[in-house]
């Protein structure tokens, strides 16, 4: 990749006075940790709502219940993964993709009594495949014929997450947030927070000059802000490490990064 040393960046000055602005952005962030502090102590607040435990979800060895899957923990976090039915891989959710990827390690979940599983509102066969293909660990749920029963007046189809209290053989709903909320799960964009160019994207609030390439609009282009070369950026070292994304069974052969693939007009996933 060729660095182009003509884009705007920075003006560059002496330590003292980058350290006295560092300083100065630091009071700010102290503020905001208060802050998410507090909102955290609110939400530990929250009245919560009783549900079915026995609402039926599908799991690698069939029907299970809501219940089954806190796998004997006290609390359950489940994500929502959207899920275009019968489309390709390369035509999923590139939002859902990208979350669901940060979630590498689950044992200091474990160690708080907490269970993770996803919550995929598509058929389990068709993406079970999927969930093999990007080689995650996590446990795996189909909600296809009860997410609308979980969801309670909420719209299917967008991405959620949703945590369950278990009380004995009682359930609980006790908070849930979707689009931009779901950035709880995220490393990557936290990272890219703290360089100088951010995430790159047309939204944010960049001096002028700044790239900002990277498109949220969901039009499935070659290259936006979770997707790149026509499907979701993560796929790529799947297919260069010779996994078959075929969500069929058929075992069709992967595609390689330079065949790509054409922009798809399936929904995009939401996030803004």
């Amino acid at each position: 990749m060729s660095i182009d040393p003509t884009t705007p960046a920075p003006e560059v000055v002496d330590r003292k006075t980058w350290q006295a602005a560092l300083d100065e952005l630091r009071v700010r962030e102290k503020a905001h940790t208060r802050e998410g502090d507090a909102i955290a102590a609110a939400r530990r607040r929250l009245p919560m709502v009783e549900i079915d435990p026995t609402i039926a979800l599908v799991g690698p060895d069939g029907p299970v219940t809501l219940l089954d899957a806190f796998e004997g923990r006290r609390q359950l976090v489940a994500y929502y993964f959207m899920w275009h039915l019968g489309r390709p891989s390369a035509e999923q959710c590139e939002g859902c993709t990208h979350y669901t990827t940060q979630v590498a390690e689950l044992s200091y979940l474990h160690s708080r009594d907490i269970t993770y599983a996803v919550f995929c509102q598509g058929p389990h066969a068709e993406s079970a495949r999927y969930h093999e293909f990007m080689g995650w660990d996590m446990p795996w749920y189909s909600v296809q014929d009860s997410a609308e029963t979980l969801l309670a007046g909420r719209q299917v189809g967008l991405m959620y997450l949703v945590s369950y209290l278990r009380q004995g053989d009682r359930v609980f709903e006790t908070y849930w947030t979707t689009r931009r909320g779901v950035e709880a799960m995220d490393y990557s964009y936290a990272l890219m927070d703290l360089t100088t160019y951010g995430r790159q994207e047309p939204w944010e609030d960049s001096p002028p000059g700044w790239p900002q390439e990277w498109q949220v609009d969901g039009s499935r282009l070659q290259k936006n802000n979770l997707r790149m070369n026509g499907r979701p950026i993560a796929h790529w070292s799947r297919l260069e490490a010779g996994r078959s994304d075929d969500l069929t069974g058929g075992g069709s052969e992967p595609r390689t990064p330079d065949e790509g693939h054409p922009a798809s007009s399936s929904p995009g996933c939401c996030h803004s």
